[in-house]
């Protein structure tokens, strides 16, 4: 489903010493690897390590500076703006650390959003974000609330369900625990868990954390914008809380 071909990403900025010449900094080196479909894959490293510009270049967010990469068979490496939107739109979910929900809407209206802009007609969407939420585990109790209204795992849970929607084909979450204590990040991350093994998902996740990062079937390490890939050592059951 993913394929990266010698990724290098290279950002250009001014000295600040006042000099004309051009500071390259290399954020990618030379990167190459390949997820398959129904793979849950984490990314891991340190800050800086390059490893939110890598989850930038695979969500479809940026290009790289050289090399290939290929989403479900399709070159997305040299594609505008506009052609990057698509994709988004129609083939990836983002869950990000800090929920990004709607405070006033409700929970079923936050879901529903990414349809709106899809043009669903609103008793679809309304079907469409029930069915969402009931894979990220929130029941019906919940779904006429505010974001206010709920504890932090309830928010990441909506959060989920809102990428997807779409049913895209790869989640990726960028630090999803990261605002979570360790009892409610235990909650959200065998909704990963069970989205993978129940419901074949193919899911990408950012962290920093081990722990985390062990979920995984598999563990890209990234430092100095270089790759390794590691099989899981161990695997760590989560209840389901």
């Amino acid at each position: 489903m993913i394929e990266a071909q010698n990724i290098t990403k290279t950002y250009y900025s001014a000295p600040k010493d006042g000099t004309e010449k051009t500071v390259a900094t290399e954020a990618l080196v030379n990167v190459s690897l390949r997820i398959n479909r129904g793979e849950f894959v984490a990314i891991m490293g340190p800050s800086g390590s390059g490893k939110s510009t890598l989850m930038h270049i695979l969500g479809a967010l940026d290009t790289p500076t050289s090399g290939k990469y290929f989403l479900d068979d399709q070159d997305v490496s040299k594609l505008t703006d506009d052609q990057l939107a698509d994709i988004r739109r129609d083939k990836i979910g983002f869950v990000f650390q800090s929920f990004n929900l709607l405070p006033r809407a409700t929970v079923l209206r936050n879901v529903a959003l990414p349809l709106v802009y899809a043009n669903i007609a609103k008793e679809k969407r309304d079907l469409l974000a029930r069915k969402a939420l009931a894979e990220a585990g929130l029941n019906e109790s919940h779904f006429y609330h505010t974001p206010s209204q709920l504890s932090g795992g309830q928010m990441q849970r909506v959060a989920i369900a809102r990428a997807l929607v779409n049913n895209p084909k790869i989640i990726f979450a960028d630090e999803p625990t990261g605002n979570l204590d360790t009892k409610t990040g235990e909650i959200v991350l065998n909704t990963f868990r069970r989205l993978h093994t129940e419901h074949g998902r193919t899911i990408i996740m950012i962290t920093h954390e081990q722990y985390v990062a062990q979920q995984a079937q598999r563990i890209i390490n990234i430092r100095d914008g270089k790759v390794s890939t590691l099989p899981v050592s161990r695997e760590i059951d989560i209840p389901f809380l």
